[in-house]
């Protein structure tokens, strides 16, 4: 039976006892061990966390903002179906974009504020954001490979949302966790969530009858033999 009765209350307890580490060991105990995404992706402000369900988003390269000749409705309009993207979120929602070359910005400022009035949790693109001064008087939650203000507009499309997606060989389906702190970012996979969050909150209060115990004297190693943590 799980410790928390729904997705506030878990992501809550999550924010208070819990880091991304502590459940990234839990994973690979679990037998999950790749789904830390790239270490280039890291919070615009570090105090940033993020915790919530994946809302991927597909991006891909374009060379042209509207296309004249094309065989794909889509390539006539701007942006793609981001705006659709956006306006999809729902509250405790990570929007969560990949497929494009880091070339432009992903994210910024007015995606910002409507995901805000949406209460969503974050978005993490694996790319580039742009408007950091107003992502960061918001504070939203906002993880990318750093801040570059060249516009998505003639460069790229979301092509479609709320299917499975990669980042860095890590999928990505709808309703995974996103789980980021300034460590990283973590995806995981909804099927071992309750697993995974309850074995870390059970290490978390173990760690702190270790810090305790070491605090007291005792040595690593008979805090070790008596806890199994460390």
């Amino acid at each position: 039976m799980a410790i928390w009765k729904d997705d506030k209350e878990l992501f809550k307890i999550a924010k208070k006892e819990l880091f991304v580490a502590l459940v990234g060991d839990v994973l690979d105990k679990l037998g999950y061990q790749h789904q830390f995404l790239s270490p280039q992706l890291k919070p615009v402000n570090t105090d940033f966390v993020v915790i919530g369900r994946a809302m991927p988003v597909l991006e891909a390269d374009v060379f042209e903002e509207v296309a004249d000749k094309t065989n794909n409705p889509l390539m006539k309009k701007p942006f793609g179906i981001m705006f659709e993207a956006l306006d999809s979120l729902k509250e405790n929602e990570v929007y969560i974009c990949s497929g494009s070359s880091p070339r432009y910005a992903l994210w910024g400022g007015l995606m910002s504020t409507r995901a805000l009035k949406l209460k969503a949790a974050g978005a993490v693109v694996n790319g580039y954001s742009r408007d950091t001064n107003e992502i960061l008087s918001l504070e939203f939650p906002t993880f990318s490979m750093g801040g570059y203000a060249q516009d998505q507009g003639p460069r790229g499309k979301v092509i479609d949302y709320r299917v499975p997606i990669e980042i860095d060989g890590v999928r990505v389906n709808p309703g995974d966790i996103v789980y980021g702190d300034r460590d990283g970012v973590l995806i995981v996979p909804q099927e071992v969530a309750d697993e995974a969050f309850t074995g870390a909150i059970e290490k978390s209060r173990g760690e702190q009858l270790v810090k305790e115990a070491l605090e007291a004297g005792m040595s690593t190693v008979d805090a070790f033999d008596k806890f199994g943590i460390m």
